[in-house]
């Protein structure tokens, strides 16, 4: 039998066989999800970090892709480059740090990072044989402890280290030690009802080490390309188990998808009651800043985890005042991508149950580029999900937001011509749990406040579509932003630095003043005519942009008005509509 390994691309090939496993068992994983707020999502959580460490991978081969090479590799010969196994380990488990979702994906984002340690480290071997398998699943299990503040047995920690021990008591390749490991997880996920009794009472498995022995699973097909027996994986939820309660959107202060409550990392002593948020963020400072914050945190609330390294952390925790966390960031470093979550399992006085909320006729769900006009889709009574600048959401990300719209009829607009897939792939996966959704193909932001602008939820569902495609196809979209390098274009070569016009996607001006370059593509656009013109202005752009741009429209085109909006960061400096 041939020695099996772990490259570049097998670590490629592993993510996306984690990824599938996940999707399959995420909704069974959901159901299971108890200890210590049953608020059903650990399985989703964890298929977004996976997923947002997939896509890390796929960007740094896509790299390679573009710019093909060829290099020598032993017992290969001659083959097109691609990226080496430390670049591959350390987008994964970057991905995995800035996607990671709810206390699992913390864990797991960490988990990712101890392998990458071990992996990606000066002077590692280009390829991972047994031996660094075993220390890099031991280096995982030990990082993810050391990263929650008080760890408790039974939880997904209780599974990593199994599959430490196990791998380190086999004697062989990779696929004999991820073997090892898979089989060491499952034993020990079996016995987590033994270990933690609100796990015993419910009848069922720990969730968030049951999302692990998925992985680990994926793991062997990559390193053997035997699949492995997913059935025996899947957590099998007995009638004691919890169902998967609706979400409440109203209790997010980001249009983002609810992370989960479970304490797989088990920092909750009490398995009633507790904190009543949920607090995340991401957080850029040094370590002796986070020694500090650690200690805060722990001081303000429970189920404390804090993952990362090299002047990037993801921050969980569990408060009862979400207001002193964020601030404690703020003391700490440059806190970003903040979610505060309402667990809301009860009313605090009475403790008695929330009652389910009724679903809503039609919702419409929206994409957007900065919190700007997140907060102007939000006054229009959209749901919305966030695209940072360089992070596209991903699609379970959308159809959080569907469920969170908790509607029986969706309009789904994507707003960016690049997530019409990942927002079909969303519709799909809603329309099987019985959502009607339809997907406006909105390629940016200002076709979108076309179509919501028209949008009237008394009409029937396919009329209001119609209208609303129909606004959001009639209506032009520009964009300025600055060349991040040397690059070819329909308009010719640019340099880092330019300002480029685009109008309908294509680059159609480069110049090197914004104002005159956002002055310029206007003018092109109001060539074919127009009635409204809405401008969106981006936090880096200049002041006096939108005023110029008003002036220039009243002056020179006679009846047609003028909006603007401030988008806040979304990336672009100025979005263009026409209508």
């Amino acid at each position: 039998m041939p020695q099996t390994f772990l490259d570049g691309l097998a670590v490629r090939t592993w993510c996306g066989l984690a990824l599938r496993a996940l999707g399959r068992a995420r909704a069974e994983i959901d159901a299971i999800n108890v200890y210590p707020v049953a608020d059903g999502d650990t399985g989703t959580n964890l298929y977004l970090t996976v997923e947002s460490a997939a896509t890390a991978v796929e960007a740094v081969f896509a790299g390679y892709e573009t710019q093909p090479g060829y290099e020598t590799r032993p017992g290969y010969g001659t083959q097109p480059a691609g990226p080496t196994l430390a670049d591959a380990v350390r987008a994964m488990a970057h991905g995995a740090l800035i996607g990671a979702r709810g206390n699992s994906g913390t864990i797991l984002a960490q988990l990712l990072r101890g392998m990458a340690q071990v992996l990606a480290a000066d002077g590692a071997q280009p390829r991972c044989d047994g031996p660094a398998l075993r220390l890099a699943l031991r280096r995982a299990a030990d990082s993810a402890r050391q990263a929650v503040a008080h760890p408790v047995e039974g939880t997904v920690l209780t599974v990593a280290s199994a599959a430490a021990d196990a791998a380190e008591r086999a004697d062989g390749d990779c696929g004999t030690v991820a073997r090892a490991a898979h089989e060491g997880a499952r034993a020990a996920l079996a016995a987590t009802p033994s270990q933690l009794g609100v796990l015993a009472r419910a009848g069922v498995v720990d969730a968030g080490g049951s999302g692990l022995v998925a992985m680990l699973g994926a793991l062997v097909e990559a390193c053997t390309g035997e699949t492995v027996d997913t059935e025996a994986d899947r957590p099998a939820a007995t009638p004691n188990a919890l169902p998967d309660p609706d979400p409440d959107p109203e209790s997010e202060t980001e249009a983002e998808p609810a992370p989960d409550a479970d304490a797989d990392a088990g920092a909750c002593a009490a398995e009633d009651g507790g904190p009543a948020f949920e607090v995340i963020y991401l957080l850029e400072a040094d370590d002796t800043a986070v020694a500090r914050l650690r200690t805060r945190l722990d001081a303000l609330g429970d189920s404390l985890v804090v993952v990362g390294g090299d002047g990037l952390w993801n921050v969980h925790v569990h408060v009862d005042d979400a207001g002193a966390a964020v601030e404690a960031g703020v003391e700490a470093g440059r806190p970003y991508r903040i979610r505060i979550t309402h667990f809301g399992l009860g009313d605090v006085h009475t403790g008695g149950p929330r009652p389910p909320r009724e679903r809503a006729q039609r919702a419409v769900v929206a994409v957007v580029p900065g919190q700007g006009l997140a907060e102007l889709y939000t006054e229009a009574g959209a749901t919305t999900v966030l695209a940072r600048p360089g992070e596209p959401p991903a699609s379970g990300e959308l159809l959080a937001a569907v469920r969170r719209a908790h509607a029986r009829e969706v309009v789904l607009l994507p707003n960016d011509a690049e997530l019409r897939d990942t927002a079909a792939a969303a519709a799909e996966q809603a329309r099987t749990e019985g959502v009607r959704v339809a997907l406006i193909p909105t390629r940016s932001a200002v076709q979108g406040i076309a179509a919501l602008a028209v949008s009237e939820p008394g009409r029937r569902f396919d009329e209001d579509v119609v209208q609303m495609t129909s606004a959001a196809g009639a209506t032009r979209y520009g964009e300025v932003v600055v060349a991040e390098h040397r690059s070819w274009t329909t308009a010719g070569i640019c340099q880092a630095g330019d300002v480029l016009g685009l109008i309908d996607g294509d680059v159609a001006v480069i110049g090197a003043d914004v104002t005159t370059t956002a002055e310029t593509v206007l003018d092109r656009m109001l060539q074919a005519g127009g009635e409204l013109v809405t401008l969106v202005i981006g936090d880096e752009a200049p002041e006096t942009v939108a005023a110029h741009l008003e002036t220039r429209v009243r002056e020179s085109y006679l009846a047609v008005d003028t909006a603007v909006y401030r988008g806040g960061h979304q990336g672009a400096l100025l979005l263009i509509g026409v209508e």
